[in-house]
């Protein structure tokens, strides 16, 4: 190690559009909520992540939650630099005197355009990043899976994050097609905000909506394991007066189906611009579910009955492309094709 490397921090970070995670050698070190809240009045930032989610849909007028991503990119260009500030700080909380000189990776979704590639680079260069590098979601949850991307073999991976759904065929290094629909986990949650103020009358918050996706979510009416009734506490739309109700997993398959539906045209519209090839290698291979939208119970069952093709969760998926990053990171010099 030179003495330049003490003075370098090395960080690589999946900007979500729900979550950020950071990684420092090859460990999570953050892993917090993509969101701040902000004085009115001031105009400053008082909380990020975990503090700051636990104020959102409470706060009063002095006080606003922002989340600086919208759909996979930067919504906010001024909550999102603090954001980045803020988490990295997160990293070494006693450090008061001597700050390093911050290299990072970011993943960025696939159908990101050039503007908003350079807004996510302006971030972090704004946040303190002297070196800052992009890599694309797909290829970052392929490494993070365990897939090698270098050999002439088709993979195909797809990426349900927060706010966009990212399905790449990846082989030799390169992406060569990719599909990224704007319908994800945030989707999911609207859908389900809206199924209950249609059916049940019943007005609930996003957080509650986001509790009741992890709790009873589900993306085929009939599971072999299925999860219990959830009970649901929000306002009667009828009385105005706080009310409980309870909703089981059939339901809120009944209302993401429409949000799923839509996940499977892209699958399939991405496997017919795959080459020939290609596509009998993902015959063999199978398809690959990672992010957080891909852990809602039954979707693997659903998408293989759709494609007829085998399909595989990663073993982490909420943290794959994160992981997938930091690898890229550590091997910057095996990975240096991958990174913009």
């Amino acid at each position: 190690m030179g003495i330049f490397d003490l003075f370098t921090q090395e960080i690589a970070i999946d900007l979500g559009t729900a979550n950020t995670l950071i990684i420092q050698n090859d460990k999570v070190v953050v892993d917090e909520p993509s969101i701040v809240a902000q004085d009115r009045i001031s105009q400053r930032f008082i909380a990020t992540g975990k503090k700051a989610m636990q104020m959102h849909g409470k706060t009063h007028e002095n006080i606003r939650t922002i989340r600086p991503l919208k759909d996979g990119v930067i919504a906010d260009f001024h909550a999102a630099e603090h954001m980045i500030k803020g988490m990295i700080k997160m990293i070494n909380p006693g450090r008061r005197f001597f700050t390093p000189s911050l290299k990072m990776v970011i993943c960025i979704p696939s159908g990101i355009t050039e503007v908003e590639k350079r807004a996510v680079k302006d971030s972090a260069e704004h946040a303190g990043a002297k070196e800052v590098y992009l890599i694309y979601e797909p290829m970052a949850a392929a490494i993070g899976i365990g897939i090698d991307v270098e050999e002439p073999m088709g993979n195909m991976i797809i990426d349900i994050g927060g706010g966009t759904s990212e399905i790449a065929v990846i082989a030799l290094g390169g992406i060569v097609c990719d599909k990224s629909i704007r319908v994800a986990g945030d989707e999911f949650t609207a859908d389900v905000e809206d199924y209950l103020r249609r059916q049940h009358n019943i007005l609930i918050g996003e957080r509650t909506a986001e509790r009741i996706k992890i709790e009873v979510g589900a993306a085929l009416p009939e599971l072999d394991d299925p999860p219990e009734d959830y009970a649901v506490h929000g306002r009667d739309l009828m009385t105005g007066i706080p009310k409980e109700i309870h909703v089981s997993y059939v339901e809120i398959a009944h209302a993401l189906d429409k949000s799923i539906s839509k996940i499977e045209e892209a699958i399939l519209s991405a496997l017919e611009m795959t080459p020939p090839e290609l596509s009998a290698d993902i015959y063999k291979t199978g398809i690959y579910l990672a992010g957080g939208g891909s852990m809602l119970r039954g979707l693997d069952k659903r998408i293989g009955m759709k494609t007829k093709l085998p399909v595989h969760v990663a073993e982490d998926p909420l943290r794959a492309v994160a992981r997938g990053t930091g690898i890229a990171l550590n091997n910057s010099d095996v990975f240096s094709f991958l990174m913009k």
